[in-house]
């Protein structure tokens, strides 16, 4: 058995890949041997970063390459927050993962209002996860006609793509023509996965499909029109993964006693900030923090982080009705899973079973849509919160006291 000097040696020299350390050791001594050659090559010290809890052969195989340990994220509670959907309905806690201060304060206020007025309702406008591969044709004509033939041809393109997933169902799709290029978005529903490998790899089987009938060549499983991890109208406008929609109504008592402002004051603040100012701005996101929420029960529950992108095209409205204000948010294009990705490390887990949303539901599907449910009704809460302080002038003092982050 080499020494540890040995080893490091040998990893400097290329004897030994540092990338392929798992294969000839347990996990654990792998991860620890990494980042030992890091420490040294780096001069610096990660012994904070070697002490976590989480069993790590499964997370070396699917979640990650080349680990030297793990970064901890503070986690919050917020709650309870009461939420009527479709597929939750009851009372959560809410698991946020941050190191902004103020933040789940902030939460647990929103959620709290919530609460008294009896619930956020919340339901799922649509669901889809897309895939938009990219086919080069020979003229606008062709590239016309192999999209007609995609159109025209759903049930077979459906029974290619779906010969590659257990669960996975392509449910449609749209084509887009530029020139000699012609883009197709199919669209899949995934169950309780996230579902975008699932549906990468259903689009490859499909696109091959048309490549034979039509001549046109695919360029690109993705095209950009998907669109995956950047800020898109068409994420907007279509939806990608769940499209949430929830909304509260809240007394003028409560709006006093929770906010300590009134109806009027929130729904100008909300005009003219969330609305007016993001439109000057050319703004995807018409909201508050709807990205501080999304990232902070994204980074508890094993979603895929970059996937905020997209969760956060919200648009909060506030209408000004006879007794009070309705406080909705909608939110086009929210990605979520409950199985699969970061869901089955252990801490993760943890988090979503605290949401009772662990693993697959018992009809598919049902866990990833209560999932988004509840986060929609979270994103709710921190948009009330931030509207109240920022119309009763309180938060500037909020993270004077908490924390000096701020998504305002």
């Amino acid at each position: 058995m080499d020494t540890l000097d040995e080893q490091l040696a040998r990893i400097r020299s290329g004897d030994l890949k540092l990338y392929a350390l798992e294969k000839l050791m347990p996990a654990d001594t792998a991860v620890s041997l990494r980042r030992k050659y890091v420490e040294v090559e780096t001069r610096a010290d990660l012994s904070a970063v070697g002490t976590y809890s989480i069993p790590i052969d499964r997370v070396v195989l699917r979640n990650i390459e080349n680990m030297v340990g793990c970064v901890q994220i503070p986690v919050g509670v917020a709650g309870p927050l009461a939420v009527r959907g479709e597929f939750a309905d009851g009372t959560f806690w809410l698991p946020l993962a941050t190191t902004e201060g103020a933040l789940v304060a902030s939460v647990n206020r929103g959620c709290g209002a919530i609460t008294w007025a009896g619930g956020a309702d919340v339901r799922i406008l649509r669901d889809g996860m897309t895939r938009a591969p990219v086919f080069a044709a020979d003229s606008v004509v062709h590239a016309v006609n192999a999209a007609r033939w995609a159109e025209d041809n759903l049930l077979l393109l459906k029974r290619a793509a779906e010969e590659t997933t257990h669960y996975g169902e392509l449910t449609g799709l749209t084509t887009y023509v530029v020139g000699t290029n012609l883009f197709v978005r199919f669209l899949f529903d995934t169950k309780d996965a996230m579902g975008m490998n699932m549906a990468t790899i259903a689009s490859e089987a499909a696109a091959r499909l048309i490549e034979e009938e039509t001549g046109a060549r695919m360029v690109s499983v993705s095209g950009n029109m998907c669109c995956d991890k950047k800020p898109s109208a068409i994420n907007v406008i279509e939806g990608r993964g769940k499209s949430v929609a929830a909304g509260v109504f809240l007394p003028d008592d409560l709006v006093r006693a929770a906010f300590k402002t009134d109806a009027k004051t929130l729904a100008e603040v909300n005009t003219r900030k969330n609305l007016v100012g993001s439109a000057r701005a050319a703004s995807f996101g018409f909201n508050a923090q709807a990205a501080n929420v999304v990232a902070a029960m994204f980074l508890a529950c094993g979603q895929d982080p970059a996937h905020v992108v997209e969760g956060s095209n919200a648009i909060t409205t506030v209408d000004e009705v006879p007794g009070g204000a309705y406080v909705s948010v909608s939110l086009p294009s929210l990605q979520v899973g409950t199985v699969g990705g970061g869901t089955g490390i252990a801490t993760q887990r943890a988090c979503l079973s605290m949401l009772g949303v662990a693993g697959g539901g018992k009809n598919p599907g049902d866990h990833a849509k209560a999932f988004a449910e509840i986060a929609a009704a979270a994103v709710l809460a921190g948009e009330l919160s931030l509207l109240g302080a920022l119309g009763a002038q309180h938060l500037i003092k909020a993270h004077q006291m908490l924390g000096r982050g701020a998504g305002v």
